[in-house]
């Protein structure tokens, strides 16, 4: 079911975690921050939304990178109902689409909750100082690529490098519900 993300609060500071990796390390928020900036990206395996969007994911990450931003992804879906998701098949994926990022698994669900996620895929823009700038969508794509979409994200990374703040105007992310564990 598609499900749209709330607005975020403009200077919450990014929940600290520590998560294994697809690469076989674990990785703590200070090692995935950039010197001026981290995205966060919750995303997934079998979503449609992610699926149609890695292009875009892996291009803007190496972009992002080249301005000093950080990115990395978290999967905090329930792998046990939602088998595409496992630790595994996060590793294929990795693989397959040479991920310029960490791809941390987030078993416990601990840390999407942190941060308050509702859907993959979503993303969120910090500052160099680790607080929240930006939360929404990549683009305006949905589950199909809208040719030459104005870059969300990125033009909001590039605008928190140049200036301390985030857009006025951010777009909620729409993607696959967080599949959580029952309680």
């Amino acid at each position: 079911m598609a499900t749209e993300s709330p607005p975020g609060e403009p200077g919450t500071a990014a929940p600290t975690f520590s998560l294994p990796a697809t690469d076989g390390r674990t990785y703590t928020l200070e090692e995935v921050r950039g010197p001026k900036g981290l995205v966060v990206i919750f995303m997934c395996n079998h979503c449609p939304y992610v699926k149609a969007a890695l292009p875009r994911i892996v291009r803007d990450a190496r972009d992002l990178a080249e301005l000093g931003i950080g990115t990395v992804g978290i999967n905090a879906n329930d792998s046990v109902a939602y088998p595409d998701d496992s630790f595994e098949r996060m590793i294929a994926l990795s693989a397959e689409w040479q991920l310029p990022f960490p791809y941390l698994h987030d078993a416990s669900q601990q840390v999407a909750r942190a941060y308050g996620a509702v859907c993959t895929p979503e993303f969120y823009g910090f500052d160099s100082g680790l607080l929240l700038r930006y939360r929404g969508r990549l683009d305006a794509s949905r589950k199909d690529p809208i040719p030459d979409a104005r870059r969300d994200l990125f033009d909001a990374m590039q605008q928190i490098v140049q200036t301390g703040a985030g857009p006025d105007t951010q777009y909620p992310a729409l993607g696959c519900s967080i599949k959580w564990k029952d309680e």
